[in-house]
């Protein structure tokens, strides 16, 4: 039996997530985007799409940050925070978000960040680094 159901964050989307994450965690934001859109658009109907939507929008957002776009760094920030909702009303957090995403950070981060934002106020958003893809396997022996 399964543990992850459909439509649950499992093993595959972590896998799937490795080179759009390691993209993240240099920085390279815009290529971060390009690489998890595609998955996010290979999976529709899986409510675990929404994990990838989440980290398109924080990457870009991130990519506006760096060029002091507020407005853009604001839309997509409120854009991942109502994706972020989605994914706790509809079941798709797993063990694995928390293990390897460090998931309750990244969300604790997004929703500090105030609907009418600074462009200080995305300071610990870019400080924060996803765990290093590199790590996983051993992670996951442990």
């Amino acid at each position: 039996m399964d543990k992850y159901h459909f439509g649950q964050f499992g093993p595959e989307h972590l896998e799937l997530l490795k080179e759009g994450i390691t993209l993240y965690n240099d920085g390279h934001y815009w290529m971060c985007h390009e690489v998890v859109e595609d998955l996010w658009m290979d999976h529709i109907g899986d409510n675990a799409r929404y994990v990838f939507w989440v980290v398109i929008q924080l990457a870009t957002s991130l990519y506006h940050w760096e060029d002091a776009n507020l407005n853009g760094a604001s839309g997509m920030v409120q854009k991942a925070k109502r994706k972020i909702e989605f994914i706790e009303t509809h079941h798709v957090e797993s063990d694995i978000l928390e293990k390897y995403l460090d998931w309750s950070k990244i969300k604790d981060i997004v929703k500090s960040i105030p609907d009418k934002p600074n462009l200080p106020d995305f300071d610990s958003l870019a400080g924060f680094k996803f765990m290093d893809p590199e790590k996983w396997d051993s992670v996951k022996e442990s």
